[in-house]
Order: structure tokens, then sequence, then C-alpha cells
């Protein structure tokens, strides 16, 4: 047995699978690691302590699986990357829950988020793999072949909530503000779409399966527990960012498939997807269950 153990800035997420790879246990907690320091390169004490309380339930898990030091997979991602004090944190990490954590580059990250989408979506065309984590957002433009560019930037939804989500619903002139941001940093990736151009947008994990939930429930349909990989109209993309940026918290809870994990950071997320998709002429969308923690398994394997 093993567990796989990803340490994003906002929330942690737990695989636990058999030497088949097969799925014993699978969880998402919300550990805000981020929140409150991530825009001054420190994880706070509360954020530490969040951190400890969600590695407690999930060493509580892994305990019931008997599973030995060596074959727990720990990764830390942006808010460990770019805190002053990392050491500290995984320190107390050891030392509290006796989880020792690897702390990724932005370039290794992206790796491993395609390693794992690749499993979920057929990529045929060129197309452009994005994953918005709270801390860091890695783009990896790629084809049939595999990676032709990649890059992770820190411009995650943590980082854009602290700087621009300052009143709810959020204010026009914040998302005008936003775009001249995500001009001004994603230069590089403007560069690599003028040169590769691609035509879909395949998101993976967090904001992209709430829209995708959202977008299934808004059918009347259920969603299939084995399907990892979809196909998304953009029409439900225009309808759902329309939507969350003239609404307030609350209603954007009473959303059908909404969850309170996500119900502030899928504004400004969905800012950067209405952004990438009208600014690099994206034609088509596909969302991917699957990303870092399944390409950790890949490599584990």
């Amino acid at each position: 047995m093993r567990a796989i153990i990803d340490l994003g800035t906002n929330t942690f997420h737990l695989l636990v699978v058999d030497k088949d790879n097969q799925v014993h246990f699978k969880t998402s907690k919300a550990a805000k690691l981020g929140m409150g320091g991530i825009q001054q390169g420190i994880i706070t004490k509360e954020g530490i302590a969040r951190g400890v309380a969600v590695l407690k339930e999930f060493r509580e898990e892994i305990n019931k699986y008997q599973i030995r030091a060596e074959q727990i997979f720990a990764f830390g991602t942006s808010a460990l990357r770019s805190a002053s004090n990392q050491k500290e944190v995984l320190d107390t990490f050891k030392n509290e829950v006796d989880i020792t954590v690897q702390v990724i580059s932005g370039d290794r990250e992206a790796e491993l988020i395609y390693e794992g989408i690749k499993q979920a979506v057929e990529i045929t065309k060129n197309s452009v793999i994005v994953d918005i984590g709270g801390g860091s957002v890695e783009f990896i433009i790629c084809n049939a072949s595999g990676i032709l560019w990649k890059q992770s930037f820190e411009i995650g939804g943590q980082r854009l909530m602290e700087l621009f989500f300052q009143t709810d619903p959020i204010a026009p002139h914040a998302i005008s503000k936003m775009d001249d941001y995500f001009r001004e940093k994603l230069l590089p990736l403007a560069n690599a779409c003028h040169q590769y151009q691609p035509e879909v947008l395949i998101g993976s994990s967090g904001s992209f399966d709430t829209l995708n939930t959202i977008y299934i429930k808004d059918q009347g349909a259920e969603e299939a527990a084995e399907q990892v990989g979809f196909d998304y109209p953009m029409e439900a993309f225009i309808k759902a960012y329309e939507q969350f940026i003239t609404m307030n918290r609350e209603e954007r809870m009473a959303i059908p498939g909404m969850i309170e994990l996500r119900v502030e950071m899928i504004v400004v997320a969905s800012c950067l997807i209405r952004y990438l998709i009208q600014t690099f002429n994206l034609s088509e969308i596909k969302i991917s269950k699957y990303a870092m923690k399944e390409g950790i398994l890949q490599i584990t394997s």
C-alpha cells in the first residue's frame, strides 16, 4: 500500500492505493496553508496549525492501512516553495505527524500534473493545460506527442483573492485590474501560445471540478463516479462566469453543485479562465479529475 499526499496552498489531498494502483481511500481537506501570509512569503502560525490538523486526520487513515514510512509520498507546492519559514513548517509536520514532505519546483509540479491529466483526457490537438492552485498556476502546452512548453506562475487563487477580491460581488474595476495583471505576469505564456497556437483548454481539479459539477447538475444529470475526463461546453462556462461575478457569497453557495471550499476562489479562478479563453482564442474546454497526485502515482508505481 502507498499513500500519496499533495500539500496544496489551499487544499491537502490524500490518495491511498494498493500495489495495482487501485484506490482504497481518497479525500481532500481545506488546510488553507497560505491564507494570511502568502503575499509576504510566510506560512502563518495559524496556517501551520491548520496544516497539522489536516495531516493528523490523514495520518489516522494511513495508519489504518499500516503503510510504511517509505511508502508515504508527500509533496509540497507553491505556498511551501515561497515560504521563508519553510524549514520550520516541514520540521513541525515531521515532529507532530511523522510525515516527511518534499517541496518540489514549479517545473516538476507541471510535469506531474501532465502525467496525471494524460491518463484522464485524450490529448489530440495542441492544448494548454491549466491547473489553478491556491499559490501557483501551472500551464503546460502539449499535444499527442508530449509536452511542448511548461511554466509555473505564482498567481494562484489565494494570491489573486488577497490582491483583487476586496468586495463581494467582485467589482468590475477589480476584474479589469486583474486582466492587466495577467497581461503583465503571463507574457511568457503569451509568447508560447503565439508559437504553438493551442486550441483546447484542459482544466484540472479544483475550480474546474466545481464548474463541471455545477454544469452536470444544471443538466439534471448525475456524475458518473468512474468518469475522469469531460468535455465542457463553452456556453456553460460563460453562464457560470456571469453568475460568479454578479452574485455574492450566499447567492453563489445556493448554486447546485457549489461547495464551500471553492465559493470564493472560483470567482478569481473564473476571471483567469475567461482571460485565457479570450486572449488566446481557445475554442474548446476539457476537464480532468486527475492532476498532480495521479501523476505522483505514476512515477512511484
